[in-house]
């Protein structure tokens, strides 16, 4: 049976994240069978903790999953770490629903509250004991006091805490090392650093010098168990998926879904030139081809036969892969580089604004029929869309946000990253 913890933080910019990875890679530096988790809609963070430990790590999205999917992906042998996102209480309006503080009610797990005291002192024990009372059945076990300045500084923070009788696992000096260079979708990817391994040792040495490992680990409580039952039925038999830098946005489970009943997945690399090999579907996820446009605007082998396919099977694009099937997509410097031609769509990223939130989402036809739970983020802007749209949303309050997306034959997209069926 596993266990697991779960770190979270008052606030997004807290070192979550690098405080998670030096944990994982630390235990597993000590023979720890761990594994790592990521709470809500992030497709980038779970690569890193896939480096960090060596365990394939997924998405637990209470606000897109029901209890029973959760159960189910969290499920296994070993230690869970499960890496919070934002603040612990914050999730979508109107009621909050999808904040991480959701997994530990559901699990009943303990917090790892991690707080970044670099501009305090002895306020950090109303903020801490402010979030230890706040709901009886979200248990803050310990406290990580990040990016401190000094051992004095640290040994102030621990006098202010130490009245609450709250583990302090750990204090963790302040590190210019430790940063992450990040983008307009949050961190650069896992593999485009070819310094990846090396900052991943030194996060696990500054967290082995600093924190309490064995009272780390014997905070963790039995996580429930489920079998893995697949939720969501494949689009096609056989299906390819696009994967390389400019598509990496493709949920696991949704993959181990399709697999699970019997769909062959088969992976290919529209930036280095490659077309889609022959199967019943075509599928461009999301990623970052804004970036890489006139690369891509210039693989013909890729294009052709991304064209081919629509002639004779279907193809679906989401998000970067949704801009990819349209007629044109204008870069950040205002060139404009010739897409696909697929769908009668337009799209600009020097026209930049953030779109960004849980959607729920009907589908009007395409190759994911029915209601699914959703999120949009994205910055690229519609110049122009011609055509038949694919789904009809509202936002997490229940707005609605109108049609969605554009269905031209055998040819489907949208900017909406499908989560689960709803």
């Amino acid at each position: 049976m596993g266990c697991g913890f779960l770190i979270a933080a008052p606030s997004s910019g807290s070192g979550k994240t690098t405080v998670t990875l030096g944990i994982l890679r630390a235990l597993t530096r000590r023979g720890v069978d761990v594994r790592g988790a990521k709470s809500g809609p992030d497709y980038i963070d779970p690569r890193f903790h896939e480096a960090a430990c060596g365990a394939p790590c997924v998405n637990l999205d209470p606000w897109a999953m029901d209890p029973a999917r959760l159960t189910s992906l969290a499920s296994g042998d070993g230690l869970l770490v499960i890496e919070g996102a934002m603040g612990l209480f914050d999730g979508a309006p109107p009621e909050g629903k999808g904040a991480c503080a959701d997994l530990a009610r559901l699990f009943e797990l303990p917090v790892i509250l991690v707080v970044d005291a670099s501009r305090m002192a002895g306020s950090v024990a109303p903020l801490v004991a402010g979030f230890a009372g706040q709901d009886s059945h979200v248990k803050i076990a310990g406290v990580i006091l990040n990016k401190v300045g000094s051992p004095r500084h640290t040994e102030m923070l621990s006098r202010a805490l130490a009245p609450l009788n709250i583990p302090l696992i750990g204090a963790l000096p302040r590190s210019t090392a430790l940063t992450h260079p990040d983008r307009h979708l949050g961190l650069v990817q896992a593999g485009e650093r070819p310094d990846l391994d090396s900052f991943l040792d030194a996060a696990a040495e500054a967290v082995e010098a600093a924190l309490d490992l064995d009272l780390l680990q014997s905070l963790a409580t039995a996580l429930p168990t489920a079998a893995q039952t697949p939720r969501c039925p494949p689009p096609a038999q056989s299906i390819a998926v696009a994967q390389d830098e400019a598509f990496a946005f493709a949920y696991p489970h949704l993959l181990s879904d399709w697999r699970a009943q019997g769909a062959e997945i088969r992976f290919f690399s529209p930036l280095t030139d490659q077309a889609p090999p022959p199967v019943d579907l075509v599928y461009l996820p999301g990623g970052y081809p804004e970036l890489h446009a006139g690369r891509l605007a210039a693989n013909h082998t890729f294009l052709q036969g991304l064209r081919e396919a629509a002639a004779r099977r279907r193809v679906y694009g989401e998000c970067g892969g949704y801009m990819v099937l349209g007629d044109g997509l204008i870069d950040k410097d205002g060139e404009r580089h010739k897409m696909a031609g697929l769908l009668r769509l337009e799209t600009s990223f020097a026209a930049r604004k953030l779109h960004l939130g849980y959607r729920h989402a009907e589908a009007l036809g395409g190759p994911f029929p029915g209601a699914w739970a959703a999120h949009e983020f994205h910055y690229a802007t519609t110049i122009k869309t011609e055509g038949n749209p694919l789904f009809t949303a509202r936002d997490a309050e229940g707005t609605d946000l109108g049609p969605q997306g554009l269905i031209s034959g055998p040819v489907a997209g949208s900017f909406l990253h499908l989560i689960d069926r709803a």
